[in-house]
């Protein structure tokens, strides 16, 4: 006859691993209940039962968190039904067998009887009351009480931390993957404790049913010995009194141990790290403590009548306790072992001098960001700083809005600057600098506030708003006055994003361009080839994508950019007239960008005059060999009044709140376009090819000299 060993292994470890095992379980604790059971397997049962609740408990102490032992709710209530059904086996035989006396309801019935009470029903009696009180008021009551409390307010705590992962997502301190992994665990620590909850309950019943199945027991095998077997009532309450109690206490103190390991759960602090290490590090951390308890304890010991001996040992051990603690912080960790060689501490060889290579030569950071050092806890991780995480969460905000990698930013402690500044560089060179207070949050004033709040007065270093800095505690006040409120970790990482967009057209080079061409290949391979270098070079191809972020442009549709490229005609390399043809091409991604949801958008134009003027000066400094973006050449006092009266327009639109946009003739836009970002007017300059056909346009003012 062959048999499949492989395929009976595989039987039996599935049936092991659960996929049998627990309905199997759960049968036989139905067939205890039911059928009756010899006093040998009575004694196999007990004791696994012992052992099972010796395992729990353990596992429960060295659990790391709570939720590392999720499925101990369902291990108490299984157990808590084993141990039921074995207290109605050994009832029955207790009942059937008593008057016998001796083994007839199994050994360990007739140790715990014997032995453990010393064969005295009624110190039996009381030791089993005792551990009744213990189980029942002591340490179920608490445990049900904690699971309780635990369980109402995790159930309170699930929207505001569902609430905290979704902000920590959107600010880029975490990805998807990790936020559905926390998601995942706040909802089964509301599962374990809400479970916990329930399975106080068992043990609570479970002490309770020990208590009557006690009274039954002994009423019972009472009348059954007097009745049936001819006992007297000293011999009957004799052999039935130490069984029952007996089989009491078999049956108690697993409960107790596992009440007690319900109890563990419920009172441990979600922290990883196991329950010893835990006590052992937060109660023995300081030898301050062990000192005075070890003083107390001499004054107790030399207190006349008490116990010299007890109490002045006990404090001399918690003295050497403290000394060893406080001596081993003192103690610095030994040196490594010296080398053998000839040169030695006294005489230490010299160093060998090398000679400079282009190693020695540190290149220039292209993005940098220097703090004085009160602000080195922000970027420090082990000192819960955030700034790291939220700059990482800026650059990929920003690296998707302008359509290609960010370079990251570097960071750095600069001794030079004020211990509350940072400095933010662009290839070593400062762009920006600003003071911060660490320990503070930063109120702004959006314009429109309801009161004023005590603090230290300053600006909003990203938009120069008034802002106040004030104590974190006077956050949701100063959010009732109207004011926004952020860390200073959010201020540090909005003043980078702000300096990082503006200057964007120079975070790109030939590497990124080629990135880019990578990517368009991937997805229109023919037209990545075609495009460089062919049509271009990519010289000239990264000018013409510098110049549409220079005025805010995104480059995330590099097919239309590419296509547009390779579409004039007649073929040129000029990238102003490379970059007039992207932009139109680029009009709706443009005008979404400007004024998105607007049906009819509102503009400004130049008056008739002034347009031609410029026309004319651009056209003459043509012929002159001057190029169409310095092509603006006016008189001091002529430059002056425009850029004036651009400014008062553009001032005029945002506080009708509007995006202020001015429309003119394509072969002045550029120049126009120019002149504005070195007036610092904050007005977008289109031309009249740039407005989509399915774009109303509406005149709201008209500019003149």
């Amino acid at each position: 006859m062959n048999f499949d060993r492989g395929r009976i292994t595989g039987q039996v470890q599935g049936i092991l691993s659960g996929n049998l095992g627990i309905p199997i379980l759960l049968l036989s604790l139905l067939a205890m209940m039911i059928l009756p059971i010899p006093a040998f397997l009575l004694d196999v049962l007990f004791t696994f039962n012992i052992a099972l609740a010796i395992v729990v408990l353990l596992v429960a102490i060295y659990s790391m968190r709570p939720l590392d032992f999720a499925v101990f709710p369902t291990v108490l209530l299984v157990s808590t039904l084993m141990r039921l059904a074995l207290n109605v086996a050994s009832t029955r035989v207790v009942l059937l067998n008593g008057h016998e006396g001796g083994d007839a309801a199994g050994k360990v019935i007739q140790a715990f009887g014997e032995v453990v009470i010393g064969g005295n029903y009624v110190v039996g009696f009381v030791v089993f009351a005792i551990l009744m009180i213990i189980n029942f008021a002591v340490v179920t009551k608490g445990a049900g009480r904690i699971s309780e409390v635990s369980a109402r307010f995790t159930l309170d705590a699930m929207p505001g931390k569902q609430m905290a992962i979704d902000a920590d997502l959107n600010a880029g301190m975490i990805d998807a993957d990790q936020a559905k992994q926390r998601r995942t665990e706040i909802a089964s620590e509301a599962e374990f404790y809400g479970s916990m909850d329930g399975a106080s309950k068992f043990v609570k019943g479970d002490a309770i049913a020990g208590l009557l199945i006690l009274g039954i027991n002994i009423i019972g095998g009472l009348s059954i010995g007097m009745a049936q077997h001819d006992l007297s009532f000293s011999e009957a309450i004799e052999r039935y009194s130490l069984l029952t109690i007996g089989d009491g206490l078999v049956a108690q103190l697993p409960s107790l141990m596992l009440s007690t390991a319900a109890a563990i759960m419920v009172t441990r602090v979600n922290e990883t790290g196991d329950m010893g290490g835990q006590i052992v590090r937060q109660m023995f951390g300081s030898s301050k403590a062990l000192y005075v308890a070890a003083g107390v304890m001499t004054i107790m010991g030399v207190v006349p009548g008490m116990p010299h001996f007890s109490f002045l040992s006990l404090a001399a051990c918690l003295g050497g306790l403290a000394y060893f603690l406080e001596y081993r912080k003192k103690q610095k960790p030994k040196p490594g072992p010296k080398n053998s060689s000839k040169a030695s501490a006294d005489n230490p060889a010299p160093a060998e001098v090398k000679d400079l290579s282009w190693d020695d030569v540190a290149p220039v950071d292209m993005l940098g960001l220097e703090v004085g050092y009160r602000l080195i806890p922000l970027v420090d991780k082990t000192q819960g700083g955030e700034l790291l995480a939220r700059i990482k969460g800026v650059r990929r905000k920003l690296s998707q809005d302008l359509g290609f990698l960010v370079p990251s930013v570097h960071i750095r402690d600069n001794l030079d600057l004020m211990p509350n500044a940072y400095r933010v560089t662009l290839m070593g060179v400062s762009l920006a600098e600003a003071e911060v207070h660490p320990d503070k949050d930063l109120a702004i004033d959006p314009g429109q506030v309801f009161g004023s709040i005590d603090g230290i007065a300053g600006k909003d270093p990203s938009f120069g708003l008034d802002a106040v800095w004030i104590d974190p505690k006077k956050r949701d006040q100063a959010q009732t006055y109207g004011y926004t409120v952020v860390d200073v970790s959010t201020v540090v990482a909005t003043h980078i994003n702000q300096v990082m967009h503006k200057h964007a057209y120079e975070l790109i080079g030939h590497d990124e361009v080629q990135q880019l061409l990578s990517l368009l290949k991937q997805y229109n391979p023919k037209l990545a080839e075609e495009l460089v270098p062919n049509t271009v070079p990519l010289s000239v191809l990264l000018k013409v994508l510098q110049n549409l972020l220079i005025e805010g442009v995104p480059l995330r549709d590099m097919r239309t950019i590419a296509e547009s490229i390779m579409g004039v005609q007649p073929k040129t390399q000029d990238p102003m007239i490379l970059t007039a043809a992207v932009r139109t091409s680029l009009s709706r991604l443009i005008i979404q960008t400007l004024a998105d949801g607007i049906e009819e958008i509102p503009v400004l134009t130049l008056e008739p005059q002034l347009e031609k003027m410029l026309m004319q000066t651009v056209q003459q400094s043509q012929q002159s060999g001057i190029k169409n973006e310095e092509a603006l050449i006016l008189e001091p006092q002529m430059a002056e009044q425009l850029q004036s009266s651009l400014r008062q327009s553009a001032e005029q639109q945002e506080a009708m709140g509007n995006t202020p946009i001015l429309i003119v003739s394509a072969p002045i836009r550029p120049m126009l376009a120019r002149f504005m970002r070195y007036g610092m007017v904050n007005m977008s300059v289109l031309s009249y090819q740039e407005v989509p056909d399915h774009k109303r346009i509406t005149v709201v003012g008209v500019i003149g000299q």
